[in-house]
């Protein structure tokens, strides 16, 4: 961790060495962006510290390189004062998020499943739009090609274009997912999320078979101790009435005895 640091400090400085003096003026930071930054990195970090208790999914370890890659990014571009390339990537992403989430909180309510179909619709085209088209021609090609023209290639200028076409590599990966979704969407056979695990819901069903077991031997067990509790009491009973029978006996025997 010390040495991520060390080497984003180093790079900022290198940063700030070559443009500082050309952006400094071009890419003021509003307050706005700031707040935005800010936002943006809390809810990155909530996801990342969130996602071990969650449910995995196949893209479980796409989900966690995605946001270690975002953070990273969104820290990079905020030191080095990227603030333009920053805020045009972070709104590219929302833009399709936030129909993402519209239709998951449709999906688990009652009597919306229409309103979830169209936001699903809606969110794969501005998905495959914004992800697959603008992101990789406008963003990618201005960083990777276009800022030659503004300064020579140093090591900030490989790194952030590596992380975002590492951001690019994990778009096609889901854009072949939300296809597949589209796909199975409009043969009328989607059921559940094309990121669900089979193995992993068997190992759910496992488990719950498991707890089952344990409770079906629980009272298997409960059972058989009140069986041999019932068969003591039992004894006991048979035992204090034979004392009883038997003490009767002898005291009717002595009684005879000592009235003859």
């Amino acid at each position: 961790m010390l040495s991520i640091t060390r080497m984003l400090s180093i790079t900022c400085l290198q940063l700030h060495l070559h443009v500082l003096q050309s952006l400094s003026r071009l890419q003021s930071l509003e307050r706005a962006h700031f707040w935005y930054y800010m936002l943006e990195l809390g809810f990155y970090g909530s996801l990342l510290l969130r996602i071990s208790v969650d449910v995995k999914r196949k893209d479980f370890k796409e989900q966690v390189i995605h946001h270690l890659v975002t953070i990273f990014l969104l820290s990079f571009s905020y030191c080095a004062n990227y603030i333009r390339i920053g805020t045009l990537v972070m709104l590219l992403h929302d833009s399709s998020d936030i129909l993402l989430e519209s239709a998951k909180m449709f999906n688990y309510g009652t009597g919306w499943r229409k309103t979830c179909d169209s936001l699903f619709v809606v969110f794969a085209v501005v998905f495959l739009v914004t992800r697959l088209v603008i992101f990789p021609s406008r963003i990618i090609r201005t960083t990777l090609l276009l800022s030659m023209e503004v300064f020579e290639p140093f090591t900030g200028y490989y790194l952030f274009n590596v992380l975002l076409m590492v951001l690019q590599a994990l778009h096609v990966f889901w854009a072949g997912l939300i296809l597949r979704m589209v796909y199975k969407f409009l043969k009328g056979k989607l059921e559940k999320d094309e990121r669900s695990d089979e193995e992993s819901e068997a190992d759910v069903e496992e488990d719950d078979k498991g707890k089952e077991e344990k409770m079906d031997q629980g009272d298997c067990y409960c059972e058989k101790s009140k069986e041999n509790l019932n068969s003591k009491l039992s004894m006991l009973t048979n035992s204090c009435v034979l004392n009883n029978l038997t003490h009767c006996r002898s005291s009717v025997a002595n009684r005879t005895r000592k009235a003859q």
